[in-house]
């Protein structure tokens, strides 16, 4: 991005933005893209060497950094770097919930203690991030909550059970949280940005139970395109986001043919989600742990797109039922009319009838 296109851009400058899992993936890619601004960043993960060595790079940018070595599923800790945030750098503008764990298992394979990981992490540390962000945005009635979704919050996927979970209550949780905000005629905002797969460390370092190592399925974006919907979420603050047209052919699909999608999933994802290279024995993952030398912001795999589309789930969703809607009365009216020529036509070869 040049200069003189940053210069165009709306400034973020003196605001305070909160990442969850800042230090990889689309949250690093958030970090960075609110820096090129001139925010503020409070920024969050577990790994306390990669959240400096972004915070370094946030600073390179113009941007201010604060950080938060901490572990999302515990409320206690969130809410305390929240304060943290507040007392260093601000009053909250912008919180975005990115953290996010995933196991590629079948649900036979995952223990009970993965599934409850993925969970608390994944949906949980949302909420947590939310509860947050609301108690220092109330008093003055202002600010912007971002929340990480998938197109996989609409269409659940074999091998990601409960990141698939996650992601669904994840939907309905921004739904009420939105709803709440609009009976008090609240100024808050909160928005989901709905993913396609991304070319992040997430399929690097995720635990597998599989035989193969993970890869994204379908078409694979960069986390750049990601950090650009997050972006316009904080400018306008629109309810959400689909990015790229995986995504909305993956919840139109599944609107539209849900059992159908099921039956194609179940012959086709399973082989979509893995490599060709057997999973190593002793394979380091991140379930619990962090892996500092892993942190980045792109993974590690080729030809992902460096752009996406970036729709309004709301104007896309009634256009698509407009579209379906006119189609439907289009094809009733020349069905209509058919039956009314072959009508016709019957009559006239039945000739005059006698009176």
């Amino acid at each position: 991005m040049t200069d003189q296109t940053l210069a165009d851009q709306p400034s973020f400058a003196g605001q305070v933005v909160v990442v969850t899992g800042a230090a990889a993936g689309v949250g690093r890619a958030v970090s960075l893209r609110f820096a090129r601004q001139g925010a503020k960043l409070g920024l969050i993960s577990r790994d306390a060497a990669a959240l400096e060595a972004l915070a370094e790079e946030v600073r390179a940018l113009g941007g201010q950094a604060a950080v938060a070595a901490i572990d999302v599923s515990l409320a206690a800790d969130v809410a305390a770097a929240a304060d943290r945030f507040t007392d260093e750098l601000g009053p909250i503008d912008i919180w975005v919930n990115d953290a996010m764990l995933t196991v590629f298992s079948l649900v036979r394979d995952i223990s009970a203690d993965e599934f409850k990981r993925v969970t608390e992490v994944t949906y949980l540390g949302v909420v947590y991030g939310t509860m947050a962000a609301l108690r220092h945005m109330r008093g003055r009635d202002s600010g912007r909550i971002i929340n990480i979704g998938s197109a996989l919050a609409y269409r659940g996927i074999p091998l990601q059970a409960a990141y698939c979970g996650a992601k669904h209550a994840i939907r309905g949780f921004t739904g009420s949280v939105r709803s709440e905000l609009d009976s008090e005629s609240s100024q808050i905002t909160i928005s989901i940005i709905e993913l396609p797969a991304m070319n992040t460390p997430q399929f690097d370092w995720a635990r597998t139970h599989r035989p193969h190592l993970p890869r994204p399925m379908g078409t694979i974006y960069q986390p750049e395109t990601a950090a650009e919907a997050v972006f316009q979420a904080a400018i306008t603050g629109a309810p959400e986001y689909w990015v790229g047209a995986s995504t909305v052919l993956t919840i139109v699909g599944n609107m539209i043919a849900p059992r159908l999608m099921d039956w194609w999933l179940g012959r086709t994802a399973i082989r979509g989600q893995e490599t060709r290279a057997a999973t190593p024995s002793g394979r380091r993952d991140n379930l619990f742990d962090p892996i500092t030398e892993m942190h980045r912001t792109q993974g590690s795999f080729e030809g992902a797109h460096e752009t996406a589309a970036i729709l309004p789930g709301d104007a896309t969703r009634a256009a698509i039922v407009a579209g379906g809607a006119a189609l439907f009365f289009l094809i009733g009216f020349r069905a209509a009319g058919r039956s009314g020529r072959r009508a016709r036509a019957a009559l006239r070869r039945a000739g005059p009838q006698a009176p």
